[in-house]
């Protein structure tokens, strides 16, 4: 099930504006045009941002993800009928041939439990021609990314147009081996209301990844830098062998 940050109707409208600095997807629309990318499968869309971007380049884009709520913001998009929006997870894709699968920002680590994760690697497998690319970001755990994740860090107030002001900040609940638990708060000044959402993320060293893709039939090409954060994330390249 998907997180309430993205599930809920009125935190999913909000999630563009809360987080309109998307330069982190500016990474991976270089990779679609480096890998000459007709037909692109995007994991874990959300509110359709990136798949948007693509199909504003001339991109067939299937978008997919399990929280409605997130699609329905997608759907509701400028041009959002260029791209094939489905409501579910890579598990449960229907029959596909992609040049490129893609799993922007913290998908990747969201699918925490490992069953669901080695179906996300089978499922993308199974998505892509022989010879496309799977490509995906996972946070270095060395460099302990959750300490940052505190009010004093995150806290900010915006104003949302048809909304009012938000108010928004983070708090670390639980480090338990690879799985890292955290809260988000938000409190709507226009009537008060105060939403939570609990998320977890798998931090995931780099030797398990690379050996997961092998076992699911892809070739690492290269595991590069992702450039909006240099030095704390990996960002792999897989090949369908």
């Amino acid at each position: 099930m998907a997180d309430d940050c993205f599930a809920h109707p009125r935190l999913a409208a909000i999630y563009d504006p809360l987080d309109p600095d998307r330069r982190d997807l500016d990474a991976y629309l270089r990779m679609a045009e480096e890998f000459r990318a007709r037909r692109v499968l995007d994991i874990g869309c959300g509110t359709g941002v990136f798949a948007l971007l693509l199909a504003d380049r001339g991109i067939e884009v299937i978008g997919i993800d399990p929280a409605l709520a997130s699609i329905d913001v997608a759907r509701a998009k400028p041009d959002s009928e260029r791209v094939r929006w489905i409501c579910g997870d890579a598990a449960g894709l229907p029959p596909l041939q992609v040049d490129l699968a893609t799993m922007t920002a913290n998908v990747a680590q969201a699918i925490t439990d490992p069953d669901a994760w080695q179906q996300t690697l089978r499922g993308a497998h199974e998505a892509l021609r022989p010879g496309g690319h799977l490509i995906f970001e996972t946070r270095d755990p060395a460099r302990r990314a959750w300490e940052e994740w505190t009010r004093e860090r995150s806290y900010r107030v915006t104003e949302i147009p048809g909304v009012g002001t938000v108010e928004y900040w983070v708090e670390l609940i639980e480090v338990s081996g690879p799985l890292v638990t955290f809260r988000q708060i938000y409190v709507f000044a226009a009537d008060g209301q105060v939403l939570t959402s609990d998320s977890t993320l798998r931090f995931r060293e780099r030797e398990e990844v690379e050996r997961d893709l092998v076992t699911h039939g892809y070739m690492v090409e290269e595991v590069r830098d992702a450039p909006d954060r240099p030095g704390r994330e990996f960002v792999f390249v897989a090949r369908r062998q």
